[in-house]
């Protein structure tokens, strides 16, 4: 099938009166987020010994990934079950297929072919974040893991999740900040002393060229600038603005300007749509 019948298809479906057009509320007698604890320290180690195997084992690192991703969704929104989650970014579909699992319709939207794989999710869309091919409202909840950083213009990307998302719907971002010890991504720490100076030393010690180019692929995003940003828009309110994978004061290191720009690591904000 080709990316413009997928897109035709999905629109069309979406368009459907009985199928994701139709927004779910949050569940009666959830209370999300209310006395949410930060998740443990056995948790964040899982998560990041995961990482250290993400070359040899995607599978296994990815599958955790998406687990715990949608675990966060399901604290701060509740259940998923029978909800439409969008999934803009999220490469092979490991979260689409999660939140699948859970019961969601949940839908993946991918700009590039080569992050699909071989057996991307049923309805894929190859899809651009800045225009998505979907009316407005029709999700309760967009959902966009460690995209940020690599769009050249992060406000009309946030622009396009809220657009999408009902009134009142989730809006869960997180991405890797350019000052954190993985923000060069596969030549971090290195970036700490120049992109290019980190790229030729990932060449030299690997043989080949590396897979990100900062200010093409790969763009130094800032917490205290996208807080900032994200605080002076009227389409989201954050409900949450926290390290994603931090087992204790998640909340409290983002708090400190500098500090957090460093010891954050990776930055999840979780978003609420505002009424038009």
């Amino acid at each position: 099938m080709t990316p413009k019948r997928r897109v035709g298809e999905v629109v069309s479906r979406l368009r459907d009166r009985r199928g994701l057009s139709r927004s779910s509320p949050r569940p009666s007698g959830t209370s999300p987020h209310r006395g949410f604890k930060d998740p443990s320290f056995q948790r964040s180690l899982a998560l990041f010994r995961a990482f250290l195997r993400e070359q040899d084992d995607p599978e296994a690192c990815y599958s955790l990934l998406a687990r715990d991703a949608a675990d966060q969704v399901e604290v701060y929104d509740g259940p998923v079950a029978g909800r439409t989650v969008v999934d803009v970014g999220g490469g092979s579909g490991y979260f689409t297929e999660e939140f699948r699992r859970r019961g969601a319709h949940a839908y993946l939207f991918e700009p590039d072919l080569g992050e699909l794989g071989a057996k991307p999710p049923d309805g894929a869309v190859v899809a651009d974040g800045y225009l998505l091919p979907l009316r407005d409202a029709v999700a309760d909840v967009t959902f966009s893991s460690n995209v940020l950083e690599h769009v050249a213009d992060p406000q009309t990307f946030l622009s396009e999740l809220a657009r999408v998302t009902r009134p009142g719907g989730l809006v869960y971002v997180s991405f890797t900040n350019w000052l954190s010890p993985w923000g060069g991504h596969e030549w971090a720490p290195w970036h700490y002393f120049g992109a290019e100076r980190a790229r030729a030393r990932y060449r030299r010690r690997t043989g080949r060229a590396a897979k990100h180019t900062l200010g093409e692929n790969l763009f130094a995003v800032h917490i205290g600038t996208t807080l900032r940003q994200v605080r002076a828009r009227d389409d989201v309110e954050i409900v949450s603005a926290r390290s994603r994978y931090w087992p204790f004061l998640a909340e409290g290191v983002v708090k400190a300007p500098g500090l957090r720009e460093f010891a954050t690591w990776n930055l999840l904000l979780i978003l609420r749509r505002c009424p038009p």
